[in-house]
C-alpha cells in the first residue's frame, strides 16, 4: 500500500474528469445535433482522458479491482483511456492540417480524402500497438501489490511491464507533440478571439503534459535500472504536469464553446425589445407568448434555437409593419445618423428603429396603411444570414435611444 496519502489525488483527479466530461458531454450533445467527423472526434478526444482521470482516482482504482478481483488492472484501463485521447489527438491533427495549396477557405474543412488516408495509417499504428500493451500488462504479472499511485516505479523491473509503460508514453507524447504543433499553426492563422485563445490553450496544454511524458520516462528508466531516488518524478511532479496539461485542454475546447453559448444568450436577451415591439403590433406573428422576465433570465438551453426564432418574427414583424413606414422617419433618421457620424451598421440600425416605432404608434392609432408603391425602403432587409442577427441586435439597441427620440421628433415637426 503505497504510503502516500489519496485525498489529494482523489480530489484532483475527480475534479478534473468531472469537468472534462461536462465539456465532452457538450460537445456529443453538439454533434448528435449537426453531426460531423470534427465533433465526434473532438468529443472523444475529450472524454477519454475525462474517463481515465476519474478512473485514477485511488478510491474508484481501488474499487474497479475489487469488483474485478484483479489487482492494478484499473492502471491498464487509466493508460488504454490515455492511449485513446492519443489515438483521437492524432487524427484530430490530421483533420486541423490544411492542404498546403487551399485558397478562400477556413482552415478547418481539410479532411480531404487524402487526410483520411493519413488517418487510417495512423490509426493502424494504434490498432496494432494496442493488443501488444494488453498482452504485456497481463504477461508481466503485476497484479500484486495494489499500487495506484506507484505503479510505475513498482513494477518497471518487470521487462514486459516496462515495455508497456514505454510504449504508452511514446504514444502519448508523439500525440501530445502533434496536436501542440497544429494547434500552434492555427492560432497564427486565426483571426484575434475566443476560438483563436483556446486553441493556444490546447496547444500550451499539450506541451505542458510533455513535462509528464519526461518525468515518467526518466523515473522508469531508473527504477528499470534498479536506481532509487526519483520516484517523486513519477508519483508527484508527473501528475503535476498531467493534471495542468488536462485543464488547459479542456479550458481550450471548453472556452470557444462558451463564448458561442454567452454570445448567443446575449442575443437572445437584446433582441426582447424589438420582438416585444412587433408582438405588440400583431401577435400572431410570434409561436407562443412573451416568456416572463425569469424565465428569460434563466434561459440556457436551445439558445441557438431560440434566438434564430426570434430573429424571424422580428424580420416578419418588420415586413408586416412597412405599410405605416413614414418615408419621412426614415429621411430624419439619416440626417440626425450623417450629424452623429455613426458607421454603416449603426445608421441601417438607428433607421429601422425609428421606422418601427413610428409604425407601431401610427398602426395603434388606425392610421391607414399606405400603398405598396409608396413604401419607404429599410436597410437590411436583403442581409445575409450572418449579418442579419448583429443588425437587429444594434436596431433593438437604438429602439429607446435618445438619437432614435430626436429622429422621430424631427419627422413628427418635419410632416
Amino acid at each position: 500500500m503505497s504510503e502516500i496519502p489519496d485525498t489529494p489525488f482523489n480530489i484532483v483527479y475527480l475534479g478534473i474528469g468531472a469537468a472534462s466530461w461536462i465539456v465532452a458531454g457538450l460537445k456529443i450533445r453538439a454533434w448528435r445535433r449537426d453531426p460531423s467527423h470534427g465533433l465526434l472526434v473532438v468529443a472523444l478526444t475529450i472524454a477519454a482522458p475525462a474517463t481515465s482521470f476519474v478512473v485514477a482516482a485511488p478510491v474508484l482504482y481501488r474499487l474497479i479491482d475489487r469488483i474485478a478481483n484483479r489487482g492494478n488492472l484499473s492502471t491498464l484501463l487509466v493508460y488504454l483511456g490515455i492511449t485513446g485521447f492519443s489515438a483521437a489527438a492524432v487524427v484530430l491533427s490530421r483533420m486541423w492540417t490544411p492542404p498546403k495549396e487551399r485558397a478562400n477557405s477556413q482552415v478547418w474543412d481539410a479532411a480531404t480524402e487524402a487526410t483520411w488516408r493519413e488517418v487510417r495509417r495512423r490509426l493502424a499504428v494504434f490498432a496494432v500497438l494496442v493488443p501488444v500493451m494488453i498482452v504485456l500488462f497481463f504477461t508481466g504479472g503485476a497484479g500484486s501489490p495494489e499500487t495506484p499511485l506507484t505503479f510505475d516505479t513498482t513494477f518497471a523491473t518487470i521487462p514486459q511491464i516496462a515495455v508497456f509503460l514505454v510504449l504508452y508514453q511514446a504514444l502519448f507524447g508523439f500525440a501530445l507533440i502533434d496536436i501542440s504543433r497544429v494547434c500552434l499553426g492555427h492560432a497564427s492563422r486565426l483571426p484575434l478571439g475566443w476560438l483563436r485563445q483556446g486553441i493556444r490553450l490546447i496547444a500550451l496544454g499539450g506541451i505542458v503534459a510533455c513535462g509528464y511524458v519526461v518525468c515518467k520516462l526518466i523515473a522508469i528508466g531508473t527504477a528499470f535500472a534498479g536506481v532509487t531516488g526519483t520516484e517523486w518524478l513519477s508519483t508527484a511532479l508527473g501528475p503535476a504536469f498531467a493534471a495542468l496539461g488536462a485543464m488547459l485542454i479542456t479550458a481550450g475546447f471548453a472556452g470557444p464553446a462558451v463564448a458561442a453559448w454567452t454570445r448567443r444568450r446575449r442575443d437572445y436577451q437584446a433582441l426582447r425589445p424589438l420582438w416585444d415591439l412587433v408582438y405588440r403590433a400583431d401577435q400572431r406573428l410570434a409561436l407562443e407568448a412573451p416568456p416572463s422576465a425569469w424565465t428569460e433570465r434563466l434561459a440556457v438551453r436551445d439558445l441557438e434555437w431560440r434566438t434564430a426564432r426570434r430573429g424571424l418574427e422580428i424580420r416578419d414583424g418588420q415586413l408586416t409593419l412597412r405599410p405605416w413606414v413614414d418615408p419621412a422617419v426614415v429621411t430624419a433618421a439619416t440626417q440626425v445618423a450623417g450629424r452623429e457620424g455613426l458607421d454603416d451598421g449603426d445608421r441601417a440600425a438607428l433607421i429601422v428603429a425609428a421606422a418601427l416605432r413610428f409604425a407601431v404608434e401610427a398602426l395603434n392609432t388606425g392610421t391607414p396603411p399606405r400603398p405598396r408603391e409608396d413604401h419607404a425602403p429599410l436597410p437590411g432587409l436583403d442581409a445575409e444570414p450572418a449579418e442579419e442577427r448583429a443588425h437587429l441586435v444594434r436596431a433593438a439597441h437604438y429602439l429607446y435611444a435618445p438619437l432614435t427620440g430626436e429622429a422621430l421628433a424631427v419627422a413628427t415637426t418635419t410632416g
